[in-house]
């Protein structure tokens, strides 16, 4: 019995300690009802991505004529909603090519998606190389690649996106290496910043004194400060490179016909805006909705992550 207060104390202590750093951020993360929002539409969006063949009732690329009697841009057809029993359902219609539109949608997730992570990874990969060399080492290399990005952040970024797919050549590849060259200044400078910062502290001095190499100082402990406002900035990323593809290929630079895409799909019926409007409108709404989810996700991480926002 003399061992039960202690082991109380020992209890009490461990109740009272204070958490992990990202116990602390995911608990301030889910007490944001808009971050939870966020989430929510992302994963809807992704759960569409991973299980479009189970969920859309055709192939995205099918052609209908001579397979149901319908014609193209038809109104879409619910069967709970009132649509004739004898006639095929297709609840956002049917696109001027005779495709069934919502497995177009469905399909188009992945596309987005994979857009969204495949373009921020790379110049987020490429941004913090840069940034990490351009701030650890100074001197005229500092000089020659910030002078560099800052050329590039002289350009909109969708006139600069537009410039180079043009010489490229129009495709879905081009279109995300073209958004990902623009975006990469924007990862290099976050970067150079935190690294200017770091490498005066003292466990980088310590680290020196040790013999660890450049790169190792570098990459193993300057780079870990980094990654607190690198993730936010990378998921507010994914959302933008999502809308300046859509953009290129509502411009014809982007996703080629029959990918399915949802600016290309845009595009494709832009000229069907009042006499087949949910062509336009199915599109436009998944488009905004999966931009809409990365920025308040990205908000609430950056609420989260910020050291100044946990007190409130």
């Amino acid at each position: 019995m003399a061992d039960t207060p202690r082991a109380a104390q020992e209890l009490d202590f461990i109740n009272r300690s204070p958490d992990s750093p990202l116990r602390q951020a995911l608990r301030l993360f889910f007490r944001q009802r808009l971050a939870i929002i966020g989430l929510s539409i992302i994963g809807l969006i992704a759960f569409s991505a991973l299980f479009a063949s189970q969920i859309a009732p055709y192939d995205p690329t099918e052609v209908l004529i001579g397979v149901e009697p319908v014609k193209k841009r038809e109104a879409p057809c619910i069967h709970l909603l009132g649509c004739p029993s004898d006639r095929p359902q297709h609840i956002m219609g049917i696109d001027g090519n005779v495709r069934d539109h919502f497995s177009r949608i469905v399909y188009g997730s992945r596309i987005s998606l994979m857009v969204g992570f495949v373009t921020v990874s790379f110049a987020l990969a490429v941004g913090v190389f840069l940034g990490a060399v351009s701030g650890y080492l100074g001197g005229w290399v500092d000089d020659v690649i910030m002078r560099t990005l800052d050329v590039l952040l002289a350009f909109p970024s969708l006139l600069l996106a537009i410039a180079i797919v043009s010489v490229l050549g129009p495709g879905l590849t081009n279109a995300m290496l073209a958004i990902a060259i623009v975006t990469i200044p924007h990862y290099a400078r976050v970067m150079r910043s935190v690294v200017l910062s770091a490498k005066e502290q003292e466990y980088v001095t310590a680290a020196r004194a040790l013999g660890y190499t450049g790169a190792r100082i570098l990459f193993r402990h300057i780079l870990p400060n980094a990654i607190s406002p690198l993730i936010v900035l990378a998921t507010l990323g994914v959302g933008t490179a999502i809308l300046d593809a859509a953009a290129l290929s509502f411009l014809g630079l982007g996703a080629q016909p029959p990918t399915p895409e949802w600016g290309a799909m845009l595009s494709a019926e832009r000229n069907q805006l009042f006499s087949a409007p949910h062509l336009v409108f199915f599109p436009g709404a998944a488009i905004a909705l999966t931009v809409l989810g990365f920025n308040l996700m990205g908000d609430g991480l950056r609420d989260a992550i910020d050291p100044r926002m946990k007190n409130r």
